[in-house]
């Protein structure tokens, strides 16, 4: 068995094929279930794919912790263990409260996100009395006294049944977890909305209903995908809400041929270390004395930022093979004329030398500066260029911001 300490609480996690260099797939599971929920979809799957699978804080053989919980505790933990196990960018596929998980973390960390399966979930699930009354239902008698209605909304008639074995067994699970933990995440999913912020998400995303979903309802689904620019839908027929368990093969058929249609490339190889690939590749760029420079300027406030900048836009970004770097010199000299960040503009200018980009690459894209952002945009950046290409080499190094 596999645990990461993260804060107060020991995370029991399980992985499959990270060393094979696959697109990573993160689970995150439902309220009131474990991790063994996914082990038919992966059979499913396939060795197409890496998993990484955990058990919520307060669930499975996770630890409690300090409840109530946030839907950000969640994701920390699931970004905790991607860091302990130096995997970069994954496929976050998150059921029901696991969905709001997958989107905080799409909303925080959007690149350690290749694309976001949010299944039977919603931007915002409930109403605070709704959670407050179940927080203390549970609390005043167990979850013995939820687990029927539960099941109602899990699952549909068919399934059900007094011979399903895994009926059975998702009852034994439920009842079996921890009912302080569950009254944390109830908390935390008590507290969360999303629907603001869903309009920030980029990332490839597929909504998933099941047609008899008594808890996260197919249209409630379907109002999310409408809030993700780049999203898509389908609904899972004859299934409730836990479709992993009811209907595995359609259900891992239809995200499978979501995952198919991705780009190549959007999942990243494992044991990435951004910041060490960023670093290089920001003094390949900046070259050494700059960057140096600004390493020994970093304080205890900055450094946070400095990281940022260092695993994002250089270790990611930067340090993409699907263009080269004198592409992106010339884009990146190209938007910061445009919007005016002449000083960072210098810099990139500067940095030319070490990317490729020639005099002509900085006059072209200026024109279109000129062209689509306007003439005095693209005068005063003629002007800061003239003046760096006149002395590259000038002696007092420009402060480094957002680069």
């Amino acid at each position: 068995m596999n645990f990461l300490q993260v804060g107060d609480a020991a995370i029991h996690y399980r992985t499959k094929g990270l060393s094979a260099g696959k697109p990573v797939i993160a689970f995150v599971n439902s309220l009131g279930t474990d991790f063994r929920i996914w082990d038919t979809v992966i059979d499913e799957l396939g060795d197409a794919y890496a998993y990484l699978l955990h058990d919520k804080r307060g669930h499975g053989l996770s630890s409690v912790g300090t409840p109530p919980y946030t839907i950000e505790t969640h994701a920390d933990d699931l970004i905790a263990l991607l860091d302990h196990l130096k995997i970069g960018e994954v496929i976050v596929w998150g059921l029901s409260v696991g969905g709001l998980i997958a989107q905080s973390v799409a909303i925080t960390h959007p690149e350690r996100v290749a694309a976001l399966v949010l299944s039977n979930t919603a931007q915002k699930i409930g109403t605070a009395e709704m959670w407050n009354a179940r927080i203390d239902a549970v609390r005043a008698n167990g979850l013995e006294s939820l687990v029927d209605p539960v099941m109602e909304r899990w699952f549909t008639p068919a399934f059900r049944r007094d011979d399903n074995p895994l009926y059975a067994g998702a009852r034994a699970m439920l009842l079996r977890q921890s009912a302080e933990g569950y009254c944390g995440t109830c908390a935390a999913i008590r507290d969360a909305d999303y629907t603001d912020a869903l309009a920030r998400l980029v990332v490839p995303t597929l909504c998933v209903a099941g047609d008899q979903d008594g808890s996260t309802p197919s249209e409630l689904v379907e109002s999310l995908a409408g809030l993700v620019a780049n999203s898509y839908f389908v609904r899972v027929c004859n299934n409730g809400h836990i479709p992993p368990l009811e209907q595995p093969t359609a259900y891992a058929a239809a995200v499978a041929d979501f995952l198919k249609a991705l780009p190549p490339g959007d999942t990243e190889p494992l044991s990435v270390d951004r910041h060490s690939r960023g670093m290089a590749t920001r003094r390949a760029v900046l070259g050494d004395a700059h960057v140096d420079r600004a390493s020994a300027q970093a304080t205890s406030f900055d450094q946070p930022f400095q990281t940022l900048i260092t695993e994002s836009a250089w270790g990611t970004v930067w340090s993409s093979d699907r263009w080269t770097k004198r592409e992106r010199s010339n884009v990146t000299i190209a938007l910061l004329a445009a919007l005016g960040q002449y000083e960072e503009m210098a810099m990139h200018v500067r940095a030319t030398a070490n990317t490729g980009s020639s005099e002509d690459d900085i006059r072209e894209a200026l024109m279109h500066v000129a062209i689509y952002a306007g003439v005095p945009a693209a005068n005063h950046g003629f002007k800061i260029a003239k003046q760096v290409l006149a002395n590259r080499n000038a002696s007092s190094p420009l402060k480094e911001q957002t680069t």
